[in-house]
């Protein structure tokens, strides 16, 4: 993995501690789609303030929203080393890569808290090392991936999604206040399960809001896209994820755009997996594989027109694919603008919807 060497999108911000939204907003008191959606148009370099609820007003009948369908597994497993340490270990694959191993990360076990990332030096990691699982299974790690994801080959009494719906739970980080059902991270579309973390821009939706931008000629498409764990946040440029674009969308893509309608990527998901079907006069194709793209302002997109997304750390390789979905000046404004109105960060916070006009 190489660092992002590309100009950073945003000024340096900083989001206070208490905008880390701790816990899903229905055990808050309220519902799913009653988040709140922060509005920024390009071309009127204009922000406006919104319930996730106004989507199907603030779209435009002929609009495509392009949702993942990955569901998320519960993909943090109780382990420990050989000398009967408790260690997490987190599942970012649930199938070989490409190159026929699978990913995983070792955390280190807090009592009472999240599972935290081993200081660099401190890491157990070491080919050759095994971690004891769950009912008999267990891991060997064989090579380093990065210096924080390692290959490995698992050793486990049934097939792995058996397993993980037995033993495994999903992942969190520090910023929430507890563990939460494995349902609490999956959105209304997920189908397909694979994925490591929840795709969680989708997250606000519910069927109701489904339901009623179809009704306003709003057209919905799927794409499959399945996370691996999230990286520490420190311009780490994104691994290889595996992912699907069905032919039936890549035709949809083409018949919104020679339509004149917009194509709105709900997540940086999304935005990846269409992006790596499009050809460079934008045309998009069916397509399946693992993809490797880096999407930066430099680079721009071809085929999305609009993003909504959640918010992201200061330091996220993620605020390059928004600025060139959005341009610099205008993530800027919505960054400055979600900090000021206390907007909540993180997979079960706020969204922020970029369109062109």
């Amino acid at each position: 993995m190489t660092a992002l060497t590309d100009a950073q999108p945003l000024p340096d911000f900083t989001v206070p501690p208490e905008l880390s939204a701790r816990a899903p907003v229905e055990t808050r008191g309220g519902a799913r789609d009653g988040v709140r959606m922060l509005v920024g148009r390009r071309d009127r370099g204009s922000v406006e303030h919104h319930r996730f609820t106004d989507l199907p007003e603030v779209l435009r009948p002929g609009d495509l929203l392009v949702v993942n369908n990955s569901a998320t597994l519960p993909a943090a497993l109780s382990g420990r080393l050989p000398d009967g340490t408790p260690v997490a270990l987190h599942l970012s694959s649930a199938q070989p890569d490409r190159h026929g191993g699978y990913l995983v990360e070792l955390r280190r076990v807090v009592p009472g808290e999240a599972a935290g990332y081993y200081p660099p030096a401190q890491s157990p990691a070491r080919p050759g090392l095994r971690i004891a699982l769950p009912a008999g299974g267990s891991a060997e790690l064989t090579e380093a991936f990065t210096a924080r994801l390692w290959y490995a080959e698992l050793d486990l009494p049934e097939p792995l999604l058996a397993y993980l719906g037995r033993h495994g739970k999903a992942i969190r980080y520090g910023y929430t206040d507890r563990d939460q059902p494995i349902e609490a991270y999956q959105t209304v579309f997920a189908t397909v399960p694979g994925s490591s973390e929840m795709p969680s821009a989708a997250r606000p939706f519910t069927a109701e809001v489904v339901a009623r931008s179809a009704g306003r000629g709003v057209l919905v498409a799927p794409v499959t896209l399945h996370t691996g764990v999230a990286s520490p946040e420190a311009h780490e440029a994104p691994y290889a994820e595996r992912f699907h674009v069905p032919a039936a969308t890549a035709r949809l893509v083409g018949h919104v755009r020679a339509d004149g309608g917009r194509v709105i990527a709900v997540g940086t998901t999304v935005v990846r997996a269409l992006e790596s079907a499009a050809a460079a006069d934008g045309t998009v194709h069916e397509a399946d594989g693992w993809t490797e793209l880096v999407i930066t302002p430099e680079r721009g997109v071809r085929v999305v027109d609009g993003l909504l997304t959640g918010w992201h750390e200061p330091r996220a390789s993620h605020l390059l694919m928004l600025a060139a979905v959005a341009g610099r000046p205008l993530l800027a404004a919505c960054y400055r603008e979600a900090v000021q109105h206390r907007y909540l960060w993180h997979e079960f916070g706020d969204v922020n919807l970029l369109l062109p006009d």
